[in-house]
This record gives structure tokens, C-alpha cells and sequence, in this order.
């Protein structure tokens, strides 16, 4: 059941103030995956390391965070996201002052690892609280509105991280975001309650919440090893598995490397390249709010096919996202700022639509282990791209060859999402699939 767009306006409005919130906390954890990148090339000074270990480094954090996306669903099953949601705060700027009072590679890796386990709930319990906290149709824009967060991150985070670093060091910088990490533990703990024990939800909002579809609290993930093995033999399931990774690694490869790239090709210094990297983010932003938020839920509204709407976003975004070759074709960096900008803002589209496939396509009882797969296989192309890169750059003092590689990669992604995809519908449940196969 849908509710009515016009009753919407008539309600209090608690759930966009939530979904703030979950924004803003996956704003700051992005400030604190960028914060490293920004420091890069004072660091490559300070402890004289080499583009190949600063891709070691940058790569650190999706190690652990890759690792625990399944495990981390059933822990947020079990403790819930108001419980999880706390420690993972308070654990973030943890990391960053430990990153801040590291002495070289070993201590910087091992606060990077820190940061990964501390962050791993992040967008798995955003997902899971936009899921008890909006109806369907509201999903789209709600789901935006907390992926959009890394990459406006990079819009306002970069250029505060380079300002403090370039004024105060590179140690300072971690600081800084410390704090930051520290304020939004507060928030949390004040404002976040699931529905259920949220004492300013009113019983109007309540109702409208069930209505619509919200997500009732208190049904545990099924996501069984069974589960996981049927889903693993499905085609859809390797779809959106090798299309996302595939988006994963350019992201990734921007989220670590763009700020380096600028100071390296533009010659520029720390601060003047960190407002440079701030458009493309800027452009992905809009992109993500305007195109995978609004527009989505704008003609599924108007009567238009979910799955056609959807789909079309996500293949149009991901082909977009290959305008990154266009950056290997020149050699003036303003021209491949624009063609980064163009691709990046194509992908943020992609994205908003990929974070609603696990809810769209899994069978019952399997949405936990969909998303899982779905951002293990994107965060471990955190690992891969930043040690690529890095290895790539070191031996052609280049970054062509690497943005090669990321437009090869998006080109597997957008082959995955057309011929593996099919139809964005539920999978049928394991034990239907056994009773067919059985009469058969």
C-alpha cells in the first residue's frame, strides 16, 4: 500500500529530520575516508613513501570495512541500528586520533584498519533506518539523500581538511575531522530512536510510516548461509555483483586519488587543487539528488514502470561514467576536470539506484545477504583501485593508464547490469525454487 502524496504534506515531518541526520553521519565518515587523501602528498614528504605505498595506505581502510558488510548485518539484526549507530560514532574519531599521533606507514595502516571496522555500519544501517523510517514512496529521494553524503563530502570536506592541513599540518587535519566525528556521536545519541521508541513521533506520522510500507522493526535478516549460496548460483545476483564492483572501482579510485592527480598534473599546491576536486563532487552531488533521488520518484509517481525508470538510470549513469576516458585523450588538466565531472555525476545517478536493489530484487528473508554481496563487492574494489592506481602511476609517472583501466572496468559494470541484470523484480525464494525443480 501506497500512501497518499497529499496526505504526506499534512504530517509531521520527524522522518526528514532522521533522514538529515543519517546524512550528516555519512557526510562526516566520508570526511574521515578523505581526510587521508587530502594529506597524501604532505605524507609521501614526511615518511618518504612512494605512490606505490601511498596506495597501500589509501587502500587500508576498505580491508577491514569490505570484510564486515556481511558480518555486519547480522550484528545490526541482533543490537539494532540506535545501539550499533553509537559505538560506530564514537569509534570514528577514535581512528582519527589515532591517525593524527601515528609515526609512520605501520601506525598510519593500522588506524586505517580501525576506521574500516569502526564505519562498517555505516551505510548498511542508514539503509536498514531509511527502510523503518520512510514509505515506499519516499524511498528514492531518502536513499539519495544519505549516499548523496559521500559525495558532498568531498565539496565541503576537502577544501576544510586541505585548509587545515596546508595551515597546520597534515596532523591537524585528522584532528579536526576527529572532532567533527565526535559532535556527530553526540547528535546521535540525543536525537536517533528507531520509530518504535522515538518519543516525538507522533501516532499521525506512525500511521502514515505503516501506510506506506515502512519497514517493520524486529524482523530478523534470514541471510543464512543457504541463502547465500542460492543467491550466489542466481544471475541477477552476479549482475549487480560485477556491476557495482564495477562502480566501485572508479569511485574508489576518485574518492583516494583525485586530490593527488590535481597537485601532480595541475601543479598546483594543497589548497588550490582541493578546491579543483570539489566540482566534481559538486557535480555528482546534484546529480544524485536531482537524478537518482527526485526524477525517480517524480515519474514512478506520474505511472511510469518502476523497473524501466530504475533501470534506465542506473545503465544510462553507469555508461556516463565512462567519460572518464575522455580524460586520458588530453593533456590539459581543465579539460579532464570536466570529463572527471561528467563521469562522476553520472555515476552518483547509478548509485542512488543500485543502493535499492537489494529491497527490489531479493528473494524473502534475503535483502541483508543481497546487500552484503552487493557492497562487499563494491568496497572491494576500495582495495583494488587505490593499489592499481598507485602501482600504475609509479611505473608510467601517469595517470592515463589508470583511468584506462577504470574505463575497462565500467565497461564490465554496464555489460553486468544489461545481460545479467534482467527484469529489477524479486527472485523467487529458495524453497519455491526446490518444490519446482522437484514436480518437474
Amino acid at each position: 500500500m501506497t500512501a497518499a502524496p497529499g496526505r504526506a504534506r499534512q504530517v509531521p515531518r520527524l522522518r526528514w529530520r532522521i533522514g538529515g541526520l543519517l546524512a550528516a553521519g555519512v557526510l562526516i565518515n566520508y570526511f574521515d575516508r578523505i581526510s587521508l587523501s587530502v594529506a597524501g602528498p604532505q605524507l609521501e614528504r614526511s615518511f618518504h613513501l612512494t605512490a606505490s605505498d601511498l596506495g597501500v595506505l589509501f587502500s587500508a581502510f576498505f580491508w577491514s570495512y569490505a570484510l564486515l558488510q556481511i558480518p555486519i548485518g547480522v550484528v545490526l539484526d541482533r543490537l539494532g541500528v540506535t545501539r550499533v549507530g553509537r559505538w560506530s560514532a564514537f569509534l570514528w574519531g577514535a581512528a582519527q586520533v589515532l591517525t593524527a599521533c601515528a609515526g609512520g606507514f605501520a601506525g598510519i595502516f593500522a588506524a586505517r584498519l580501525l576506521l574500516g571496522i569502526a564505519e562498517a555500519p555505516s551505510f548498511p544501517g542508514s539503509s536498514k533506518a531509511t527502510g523503518y523510517w520512510f514509505p515506499r514512496n519516499e524511498r528514492a529521494m531518502a536513499t539519495a539523500l544519505f549516499d548523496v553524503g559521500a559525495k558532498f563530502s568531498n565539496v565541503i570536506g576537502v577544501p576544510l581538511v586541505a585548509l587545515a592541513v596546508v595551515r597546520l599540518g597534515w596532523r591537524w587535519g585528522f584532528v579536526v575531522v576527529a572532532a567533527l566525528s565526535f559532535v556527530y556521536f553526540l547528535v546521535f545519541c540525543w536525537m536517533y530512536r528507531d520509530p518504535s521508541r522515538h518519543p516525538r513521533l507522533t501516532p499521525g506520522e506512525r500511521e502514515y510510516l505503516a501506510a506506506g510500507g515502512a519497514e517493520p522493526e524486529g524482523q530478523p535478516s534470514q541471510g543464512t548461509a543457504g541463502m547465500l549460496a542460492y543467491l550466489l548460483r542466481t544471475r541477477k545476483v552476479w549482475g549487480i555483483v560485477i556491476g557495482f564492483g564495477a562502480y566501485g572501482y572508479s569511485f574508489n579510485l576518485f574518492l583516494t586519488w583525485l586530490p593527488d592527480y590535481l597537485v601532480h598534473t595541475m601543479h598546483r599546491d594543497i589548497l588550490t587543487s582541493a578546491g579543483f576536486a570539489a566540482i566534481p563532487w559538486a557535480c555528482g552531488s546534484l546529480a544524485d539528488l536531482m537524478v537518482g533521488g527526485w526524477l525517480i520518484d517524480f515519474l514512478i509517481a506520474r505511472g511510469r514502470d518502476e523497473t524501466r525508470v530504475r533501470k534506465a538510470v542506473l545503465v544510462s549513469g553507469m555508461c556516463t561514467g565512462l567519460a572518464v576516458l575522455g580524460a586520458t585523450a588530453t593533456v590539459r588538466p581543465g579539460v579532464a576536470l570536466v570529463w572527471i565531472s561528467i563521469a562522476l555525476a553520472g555515476l552518483s545517478a547509478a548509485a542512488a539506484v543500485a543502493w535499492s536493489l537489494p529491497s527490489l530484487t531479493a528473494p524473502k528473508g534475503g535483502v541483508g545477504a543481497v546487500g552484503g554481496i552487493m557492497n562487499l563487492s563494491n568496497n572491494m574494489m576500495g582495495v583494488v583501485a587505490p593499489i592499481v592506481t598507485g602501482f600504475v602511476v609509479d611505473r608510467t609517472h601517469s595517470f592515463v593508464g589508470a583511468f584506462l583501466v577504470a574505463g575497462l572496468v565500467l565497461l564490465a559494470g554496464v555489460a553486468a547490469f544489461v545481460f545479467l541484470l534482467g527484469r529489477i523484480e524479486p527472485l523467487p525464494e529458495p524453497a519455491a525454487q526446490v518444490t519446482r525443480s522437484t514436480v518437474k
